[in-house]
This record gives C-alpha cells, sequence and structure tokens, in this order.
C-alpha cells in the first residue's frame, strides 16, 4: 500500500495561505487590544490544536508558550483545565469559549457557553477570542490537510 504525496495547500496557493496569515496578525493585534494576556492566546491556540489533534501546531505553540514564559504546569494540564486551580475566571472563559467555537458539530455555541463567556469577558474579548479560535482552526485544517510533517 503506498501513501500518496499531499500537496501542501499553502505552497500550492501561496496568496492564500498570505492572506491567512495577515488575518492572523490582526487577530493577534485585535486580541492584544482587548487585553487577553499574551499567554493565554498560546493556551488558547493549544487548546484549539489539541481537540482537532494537529501535532504540528501542537509542537509550534507549545514551543512559542514556553519561550513567552508560560508555566510548563499549565500546558501539561491543558486539557483537564477545569479540574485544576491554575487557570483564572478569564483564563476560564475563554478556554470554555474556545472550546465550544472549535466544537461547532457538536452542537454549536451554545447560549450557556457563550453567555458564560460573556459574563466574564468584555465584548471586545469575546470577538478576539472567536476570530483567536476561527483563525487557529483554519491553520489547523491547512497542516492536517497537507501533512506537515512532525519528528520526520
Amino acid at each position: 500500500m503506498t501513501e500518496t504525496s499531499r500537496v501542501n495547500i499553502g505552497k500550492q496557493h501561496p496568496a492564500a495561505y498570505k492572506a491567512l496569515i495577515a488575518l492572523s496578525s490582526q487577530v493577534e493585534e485585535t486580541a492584544a487590544a482587548a487585553g487577553l494576556d499574551l499567554l493565554l492566546v498560546e493556551l488558547l491556540k493549544i487548546r484549539t490544536s489539541q481537540i482537532n489533534g494537529c501535532a504540528f501546531c501542537l509542537r509550534m505553540h507549545t514551543r512559542d508558550a514556553l519561550k513567552k514564559g508560560e508555566n510548563p504546569d499549565r500546558i501539561a494540564v491543558l486539557p483537564g483545565w477545569e479540574e485544576t486551580g491554575y487557570f483564572s475566571e478569564t483564563d476560564r472563559a475563554a478556554l470554555r469559549l474556545t472550546e465550544a467555537i472549535t466544537r461547532v458539530p457538536d452542537g454549536h455555541v451554545s447560549d450557556e457557553h457563550y453567555n458564560s463567556a460573556a459574563a466574564v469577558l468584555t465584548a471586545d474579548q469575546v470577538s478576539a477570542i472567536a476570530w483567536l479560535a476561527t483563525v487557529m482552526n483554519a491553520f489547523n485544517r491547512v497542516a492536517i490537510t497537507s501533512r506537515y510533517p512532525v519528528g520526520n
């Protein structure tokens, strides 16, 4: 059984990939302007990538988070964040909303999840988190579809 070579869709259509990178940069600026902590932003990227099973993005954003000073324990327990004392109320609201957006096929973003986030976060933060999740989900799909190599 031979595996077919995958097209790297970012290289195949570089203008589209550059537009995604530009959108990502704008979203990063939006998150900072909304007052979201830089480390939280990295954790949201990691959590999205965990849910989607994107090894390439997991490796990249874990490394980025560690370089920026994230506590390795917070990264280690991220899949079980609800069971730990490592995360603030803001972190929890952001993680809950990010998970709901990433898991849209499981029932959309429920009023319960949205209202829970909106009770803690500002409108700018809710919007920035939604954009972060949207962009990260797009990057995960690019890397997974193209089978970006990890550990080769």
